[in-house]
């Protein structure tokens, strides 16, 4: 459920680090950091609870060109201060969604080699890791792709490394990770409505692909650091469509805008005529059966599909457990269909199973 975004360019950094961490808002979250460089140094600020108590105790007058913030919630330790994030360990500090399973393998080896460790977290972990091979390697993309193929586990982490004051390292796998460009700088975020208000361009990256990202240039590798070239997206919603507009939280706002969002989805299928209907589920013919797989709220919501697709089309529906459904053997042929829905923090396990 935690929320990731980092900012390089020229205007408001910390400003933008925070205003996108509000509107990541709806993820849940008990703790919330930043860090950033001002006048060559490190400077990490974070407390335990709502965005409100970081912002009291934020300067919004130092200046810095790179800034990485984080809402987190807790599942290695309690929900303090100190395991919050950012982790800093030697040059590197780190904002990380995901779990990394092996951390105290890890962790054990790296206190052989001199690591002192002040979290409980898994992600602290993480960064010394990085750190351990980065000074072995002398090379910042070396160590990234090290450290992560002694991951076991998912993560989506955003790096700043204090040798390299001008460029944000991102890197992702089995945790969801974006990188977005506008006018004045450069973003990635965990989610797109960190972004929504300043662009709505973005790149989506692949599992293991490491991100390098300055003020101007955003360049990609695959897990052989080998430069590779992405499709940029356009998301079509508004920073407006995914703000809480005035209401006091996201549920509330969710729950007042159904029929606003049901008429919209209706309509862009079905103008009240067979036609229409044909036209834009005619394809559905040609299937015998269908698997819906989600988990949480958006499972409830694949059996009310169940019921409707087998009550109109006649096709048998059966709805799966996306944690479940990934680990099972599942039968399909050209004749299958499978539907994925995906809510919120249950992403991650809608993604392993696709």
């Amino acid at each position: 459920m935690c929320g990731i975004i980092g900012y390089i360019g020229k205007t408001n950094c910390i400003k933008k680090v925070i205003e996108g961490l509000e509107a990541l808002e709806y993820r849940g979250y008990d703790s919330a950091g930043i860090a950033y460089i001002h006048n060559n140094k490190l400077v990490i600020k974070k407390e335990k609870g709502k965005i409100e108590n970081l912002k009291r105790i934020i300067n919004y007058e130092s200046t810095t060109n790179i800034c990485i913030g984080h809402t987190r919630w807790a599942t290695h330790g309690k929900a303090n201060k100190t395991n919050a994030h950012p982790h800093n360990v030697g040059k590197f500090t780190i904002v990380h969604n995901g779990i990394i399973e092996n951390y105290m393998e890890l962790k054990n080896d790296l206190i052989k080699h001199g690591y002192i460790f002040k979290s409980d977290t898994d992600t602290e972990i993480a960064c010394a890791t990085i750190d351990y091979y980065y000074q072995s390697e002398k090379d910042i993309l070396k160590a990234i792709l090290k450290a992560s193929n002694k991951f076991t586990g998912s993560f989506a982490i955003g790096l700043i490394c204090e040798d390299d004051q001008n460029t944000l390292y991102a890197i992702r796998k089995s945790s969801p990770l974006i990188v977005a460009t506008s006018t004045d700088g450069n973003f990635i975020a965990s989610d797109v409505p960190a972004i929504l208000k300043w662009t709505n361009k973005y790149y989506l990256m692949n599992d293991l692909e490491i991100c390098q990202i300055t003020n101007d240039n955003i360049t990609f590798y695959d897990n052989n650091l080998k430069r590779i070239t992405k499709d940029l997206k356009t998301f079509e919603a508004t920073f407006s469509d995914t703000s809480k507009n005035g209401y006091e939280h996201f549920m509330l706002k969710e729950i007042n805008e159904q029929d606003v969002v049901i008429t919209n989805t209706i309509n862009n299928y079905y103008d009240g005529t067979k036609k229409s209907l044909i036209n834009s589920f005619g394809f559905m013919n040609i299937f015998k059966s269908i698997h819906i797989v989600a988990c949480g709220s958006a499972y409830h919501a694949g059996y009310i599909g169940k019921y409707l697709i087998e009550s109109y089309a006649a096709i048998p529906v059966t709805v799966e457990v996306a944690s479940e459904y990934r680990y099972k053997n599942s039968f399909y042929n050209k004749n299958t269909l499978v539907i994925l829905v995906s809510q919120s923090g249950e992403t991650a396990d809608t993604l392993a199973a696709l």
